[in-house]
């Protein structure tokens, strides 16, 4: 069998079956735009209630709209199951799972180990299995591979296996999934290319690089680039507070050279599913090969202490207004750990929560996409509304999140004092006074 020839030939008329392993940020969204092509697309995931979301042509994220996935489902190109073996009548399987940390900070590859071993039961000749979740260089080579061929099937030969990292940017709808490049990289030159053909149905430009640990490194990468450049940026707001400098107003005259700049701003810590996460699976990886990634360790450590600067600013906020932060109250605007989404992982918001509940704060928030957040041991803490009476009975209001929805002219006009970690009073035209900038 020539399983390129084979392969090819499906993905082109649109009559290749596919699974997407992983109903989250990643996967609906891809599941969507496949069904849009035409395709037959079965979604896999552990959690019955997203199965059932979909079933009824329901979205649990922001970017899937319910009348998008409603529309596939009816017209029955896209279903979802908890069930492995719908994999036997697939003919492309890719995995869209989270790759957390451990509390230690080392790769929890737990959910791609789980995924593979569920898609080896019912692996078959003809077959194209696709990693897209963001993980160190070597894993689908020194992973993936050798679970798959347990079933004595070899790749390049009965299947293929590729690494296409996925680049989706939660809430950003100026590029959205078909606008993105695709990298893709292949175990063999014939993986790589049947991968691109698949990705070509739905994405204008592929990327074909020479192996999966081109393509896995690309990704670590792009985001390595944008922790160190954010931890230096960070740094640099430490440094203009010293130096009593406005790092706002530095950051955009800086910003007027056409040429060797890009502006990064800074903020209180970093969020997301990427950006925290992703540099130290390179650390990891590096460990290993006995050498120390020094800009990552540098960039994570001030990265990881801006919540404790930000609240440092809160207790100077109040203690120029003779309070002490026990027993003050604190709202916390935004805890979303960028605007306009409901996503709070790794967010920063929930660390500055925290870590004024510690100091014996009275700490509430408020967030127009998160109705609760679940903090330290179990407790869940639930959005207040946004009021002129929780305002004005804030002893100090904390902008964490710039969410559009805000009125940062009405926040300010009613808050006894604010501190502005996004740079999103610069819009005010009264009211400056009362702020405190990172």
């Amino acid at each position: 069998m020539d399983i390129s020839r084979s392969l090819t030939e499906k993905l082109e008329n649109r009559s290749a079956g596919i699974g997407i392993v992983g109903l989250g940020y990643v996967g609906l969204p891809l599941a969507l735009e496949f069904a849009r092509a035409g395709f037959r697309v079965t979604g896999i995931d552990a959690s019955a209630e997203k199965v059932t979301l979909l079933a009824e042509g329901r979205s649990d994220i922001d970017d899937v709209s319910n009348n998008e996935i409603r529309e596939v489902v009816d017209n029955g190109k896209l279903t979802a199951t908890e069930e492995y073996s719908a994999v036997a009548l697939l003919d492309v399987a890719i995995i869209c799972v989270p790759t957390p940390l451990s509390k230690t900070k080392d790769p929890d590859l737990s959910y791609i180990a789980s995924a593979v071993e569920g898609l080896k039961n019912h692996l078959h000749p003809g077959q194209l299995i696709v990693l897209e979740s963001t993980t160190y260089p070597g894993t689908t080579d020194e992973l993936i591979l050798p679970i798959l061929e347990e079933t004595g099937l070899k790749v390049g030969v009965d299947f293929c296996l590729a690494f296409s990292p996925e680049r989706i940017d939660p809430g950003n709808t100026e590029f959205p999934v078909r606008s993105i490049p695709k990298i893709v990289g292949g175990v063999s030159p014939i993986c790589g290319n049947v991968a691109a053909t698949l990705y070509q149905q739905i994405i204008d430009k592929i990327v074909p690089v020479s192996s999966t640990r081109t393509a896995e490194m690309a990704k670590i990468l792009e985001n390595t680039f944008r922790s160190v450049n954010i931890g230096l940026v960070n740094e640099i707001a430490l440094i203009c507070d010293k130096l009593g400098v406005d790092v706002w107003e530095t950051i955009d005259a800086a910003a007027t050279k056409p040429f060797g700049y890009i502006p990064f701003y800074p903020g209180p810590g970093l969020g997301g599913h990427c950006i925290p996460v992703d540099p130290h699976y390179l650390s990891w990886k590096l460990k290993t090969l006995d050498y120390t990634t020094r800009f990552i360790a540098l960039a994570s450590e001030v990265n990881s202490n801006m919540p404790y600067y930000v609240v440092s600013k809160v207790v100077d906020t109040l203690n120029e207004m003779e309070k002490s932060v026990k027993g003050s109250r604190v709202l916390v605007l935004g805890v979303a750990y960028k605007p306009d989404i409901g996503d709070v992982r790794e967010s920063p918001a929930i660390d500055i929560v925290e870590i004024l509940e510690l100091k014996g704060a009275h700490v509430s928030f408020h967030d127009p996409h998160i109705p609760e957040i679940l903090l330290k041991d179990d407790q869940v803490m639930r959005s207040v509304d946004l009021s002129v009476d929780v305002l004005r009975q804030a002893d100090c209001t904390v902008i964490v999140t710039d969410h559009k929805d805000y009125d940062i002219q009405h926040i300010v006009d009613n808050a006894v004092s604010v501190v502005d970690t996004r740079n999103a009073t610069k819009v005010l035209t009264s009211g400056k006074e009362k702020v405190t900038k990172l």
